[in-house]
């Protein structure tokens, strides 16, 4: 349930071994975050408990052709170098690639950069992803092996009884023994009509801008973000795309960018370049999910029987597809591990955890 990235890649995982059926509630699949990313994969993103599967996930992604170099810099100001000496020493020992770097190193990355930022941390693994790519990709290899899909059909019932589930949406049901809820930011609502307990995954509105400046953004420009994490750009065909790094509590829906939000971001922005802004050319909102650990769901339901949880990927879903599908392939199927997941700790993931405590 769900054609974004997250239920396609899991479907065209899936479909080698099983009989698969892909159902979307849009027109088309991955309208809403899928089609809204800022693409791109950085080693430090999401944090420690995400990178088992960043890692796991880049080799795919760059043998496939998914990944352009790009390079992320995180910038600090005089009072946050510490924090800055802290997330490098964080990441590096985890098996991250990092780099001090000083004034002169900002500057000779981010022309233009105002003086008060002085520190940061150079990440040169970090590339933009072909999103739109990667999910055609997904959908192509799913198609190929057999998985059928049905668009415009939102699911309104499900029904479990002697080992089966009946969906039934607008026009449409199908009957199946396990149900894989891959619906982002409608995954609750989703358990909730499946009888299961919600558990917490909370959809955060998330703002970009398209900005003609002046300089126009060299190609070569690394995505650049605050340390503090309250800003991020990067340059897309000739253009600079910029977010405020915003995470508003918002409800499952066609997500739209508030003024204030647009405001802010164009603020923070004229604090750290002195580039003049010639125009704001597009604007948009997507919904990342995050579970309350803020890590992503992996697993069975714990109590109910056949539903297979796929969700809370935050804004890392995509950089991490490769790993997570695939391992969410094995644990709903009883796969074996293989290479790209057998140091990815599935119980890190699992829905049991936010049980509560019997001790």
């Amino acid at each position: 349930m769900g054609a974004g990235m997250a239920g396609a890649s899991l479907a065209a995982e899936c479909a080698p071994h099983a009989r698969v059926l892909l159902v979307e509630a849009e027109d088309t699949p991955g309208y809403h975050t899928t089609g809204r990313s800022a693409a791109f994969w950085e080693e430090t993103y999401g944090g420690p408990g995400v990178f088992p599967l960043t890692m796991a996930s880049g080799r795919y992604l760059r043998e496939g052709g998914f990944l352009s170099p790009r390079g992320a810099l995180n910038i600090g100001q005089a009072s946050d170098r510490d924090k800055v000496e802290a997330f490098i020493e964080k990441f590096a020992a985890l098996g991250a690639t990092l780099h001090l770097q000083d004034r002169s190193a900002l500057e000779s990355r981010v022309p233009g950069l105002k003086p008060e930022w002085v520190v940061g941390a150079w990440e040169p693994g970090c590339a933009d992803i072909d999103v739109a790519g990667l999910h055609q990709h997904y959908l192509a290899t799913s198609k190929r092996t057999g998985t059928v899909m049905r668009v415009r059909a939102r699911v309104e019932r499900l029904e479990g009884e002697g080992g089966q589930w009946r969906l039934a949406w607008a026009g449409g049901e199908a009957r199946a023994p396990i149900i894989a809820n891959a619906a982002g930011a409608w995954a609750d609502s989703l358990a909730s009509l499946a009888g299961a307990c919600p558990l917490g995954i909370q959809p955060l509105r998330r703002t970009i801008v398209q900005l003609r400046t002046d300089p126009a953004p060299a190609d070569s420009l690394p995505l650049t973000l605050g340390i503090n994490e309250d800003f991020y750009f990067k340059p897309q065909a000739g253009r600079l795309w910029l977010s405020p790094h915003d995470e508003i509590p918002d409800v499952a829906g066609d997500a739209a960018p508030e003024e204030l939000d647009v405001a802010i971001a164009i603020d923070r922005f004229q604090h750290v370049v002195d580039w003049n802004i010639a125009a704001l050319e597009r604007r948009w909102a997507g919904l990342r999910s995050f579970s309350p650990d803020r890590l992503p769901v992996y697993g069975f339901d714990p109590v109910v029987e056949g539903l297979f949880w796929f969700a809370g990927q935050g804004g890392f879903g995509i950089q991490t597809a490769p790993a997570a599908a695939r391992l969410g392939a094995q644990l709903l199927l009883g796969l074996p591990r293989d290479e790209l997941t057998v140091e990815i700790d599935a119980d890190a993931y699992a829905p049991a955890r936010f049980l509560p405590d019997q001790s």
